[in-house]
């Protein structure tokens, strides 16, 4: 039976999360869990470390932490490694911050900040579906990740799985003969992604796409003409070496999210509170 592996993270003792889990996890009774009690956290990289030690054997974050600055660490951190965080304190502190306020409006968007994971959420998701397929390519500049990749490279699949783990993602079709946007020159090489895939792959792909949709899409799904798309979008890639290029052949989303988030993790322009 895998045994799952819990993480708290307090910047006391640690008790309430505990005692909070126990309650939790006896609803549980067939699931064998660790737990390992981080408390007295207080400074950044003590929460990097206990990160890093949860995300070696994929476990789960529970914390307490008082500290904006340490919870949005939390939530950043746990993006960056896909692991599940779960913070206890901060919506306890948001309904009290909002029950107890003599004068709500006076500390606007309170709730809004301490609930952030949830509503991050559901911006990176919208911000996704309105900058999916080369939408809005001007707002670029806007995007945690940028995607590139010929049509049936899981471009937008992928997009949305990382749009739920909190992430503003675009993508941009790259289509034969078609200049890309000029922006993409303007934003950082390590947030662009370039996806690829062997011609015979994407053939299979696409001769399923058009038996799906009845034939009569022209070229679109022979092999001559997804080795030029697939050439041209080559030269491109060459010549911006910065970019990050990820083959995707016969790999599930998430194996591709997670070289994603890997490249990601290793450059220093990441920004993180003080």
């Amino acid at each position: 039976m895998m045994t799952y592996q819990i993480f708290i993270i307090s910047d006391g003792t640690g008790r309430t999360a505990e005692q909070a889990l126990k309650a939790a996890l006896a609803q549980f009774i067939d699931t064998e869990v660790q737990t390992h009690i981080r408390s007295g956290i207080r400074k950044q990289q003590e929460v990097l470390d206990i990160i890093s030690e949860a995300a070696a054997v994929n476990g789960i974050i529970v914390h307490t932490l008082v500290s904006r600055k340490l919870r949005e660490l939390i939530l950043k951190q746990g993006k960056l490694y896909a692991i599940e965080t779960i913070d206890i304190m901060g919506p306890l502190l948001a309904h009290l911050s909002h029950h107890f306020s003599d004068s709500p409006t006076e500390k606007p968007g309170i709730f809004h900040q301490l609930n952030r994971s949830y509503f991050q959420r559901i911006e990176a998701v919208e911000f996704t579906f309105r900058h999916d397929d080369g939408q809005r390519a001007e707002e670029l500049e806007k995007a945690e990740i940028v995607i590139l990749g010929v049509s049936r490279t899981f471009k937008t699949p992928l997009s949305i799985y990382l749009a739920y783990k909190g992430w503003l993602v675009a993508n941009i079709p790259v289509i034969l003969g078609m200049e890309l946007p000029e922006i993409l020159a303007k934003l950082s090489p390590e947030r662009i992604f370039c996806l690829y895939t062997s011609p015979g792959n994407l053939t299979k792909l696409r001769k399923i796409r058009e038996k799906h949709l009845g034939g009569n899409i022209g070229d679109y799904a022979t092999f001559a003409h997804i080795k030029s798309e697939l050439n041209y979008a080559e030269s491109i890639y060459r010549k911006n070496p910065k970019w990050k290029r990820i083959d995707v052949t016969n790999k599930p989303i998430e194996e591709i999210s997670s070289e994603i988030l890997a490249h990601l993790r290793n450059h220093k322009s990441l920004e993180y509170p003080d």
